[in-house]
């Protein structure tokens, strides 16, 4: 029974990881804009913050705390009884230290568990993160380092508490999809910014990292699943207001222009025309009470 219990609770640590990697970055306060043309080319900027969820939290690692604190339940004495007459009677020497003989054993063996499933989990989010341990002091520094070498890429500066302020711009034409951000060892980050091409020669714009909890069913617990998964305390409190103690929300600007022809889109405003240029805007103010991610789809040159 135990050890079912271990492997359900294993293969459930296993899917939270999944879960979670889809939404291990996110935005922070942020300006981005995209500028797409109706010959395929496009021009994406985004600037300000990128937040690293499992290195959000504010909680010290399990390892700065004893196992025995975490785990160790204060030793009682059970009732005494004849094994034959099923009587209690007042507990003997002998039989309180058989019990705490007992109590000691469990003990022990919960702990081992304990560290053993922490060992894991940690290892599995490290692998989640490409490499890059989340108690690891350096942890930052090397995601910062990550993010520099690659293209597009102008500046990236650990603010702290999982934080980075970036400047990114990425240009070409739309002869393939492009996504925002992409980030060498971690495959699978919930996009910012996703440009997906049809047949047809419109394009559809999502942003679905730009919305709030109400619009985005994968942001409410994050913070809680980040902390355990890296073998953390969890920050996360029943009804914690969202980037206080709970995760962190998107707050800033979303803006595309383009000379294509708007075909959906749901802004508040609706298309509006640029005094230079020949470009139609599109603006989305994203924050705490934003109800739906920005989307857009616009009609290039087949």
């Amino acid at each position: 029974m135990i050890a079912n219990r271990r492997i359900t609770a294993a293969i459930g640590a296993a899917a939270m990881l999944l879960f979670l990697a889809g939404c291990m970055v996110l935005p922070g306060k942020f300006a981005s804009d995209l500028v797409l043309r109706r010959d395929g080319t496009f021009t994406f900027h985004y600037k300000g913050e990128i937040v690293l969820a499992a290195l959000a939290q504010g909680a010290k690692g399990t390892r700065d705390v004893p196992a025995g604190d975490l785990l160790s339940e204060p030793f009682e004495q059970q009732p005494c009884t004849d094994p034959q007459t099923d009587e209690s009677h007042e507990c003997s020497a002998a039989e309180i230290a058989q019990q705490r003989a007992k109590w000691s054993d469990e003990q022990k063996e919960r702990r081992a568990a304990k560290a053993g499933e922490d060992a894991q989990n940690r290892k599995m989010m490290q692998s989640m993160m490409g490499g890059i341990d989340p108690d690891d002091p350096k942890a930052a520094e090397a995601f910062a380092q990550r993010l520099a070498r690659q293209q597009g890429f102008a500046s990236v500066v650990s603010k702290g508490g999982g934080k980075f302020e970036v400047d990114y711009t990425a240009s070409g034409r739309l002869d393939h999809d492009f996504t925002f951000p992409t980030i060498e060892r971690l495959p699978m980050v919930m996009p910012f910014v996703s440009v997906i091409r049809r047949a047809d020669g419109s394009v559809r714009v999502d942003a679905p990292a730009f919305s709030t909890a109400a619009a985005n069913p994968v942001m409410p617990g994050l913070g809680a699943m980040a902390g355990a998964m890296s073998g953390m305390k969890s920050t996360g409190k029943p009804g914690a207001k969202p980037g206080a103690d709970g995760p962190p929300i998107a707050e800033g600007t979303f803006t595309v222009r383009t000379d294509g022809q708007i075909l959906a889109n749901n802004t508040d405003e609706g298309p509006q025309a640029e005094a230079a240029g020949g470009l139609t805007r599109l603006d989305w103010k994203v924050d705490v009470r934003t109800s739906a991610a920005p989307t857009a789809l616009i009609k290039l040159a087949k």
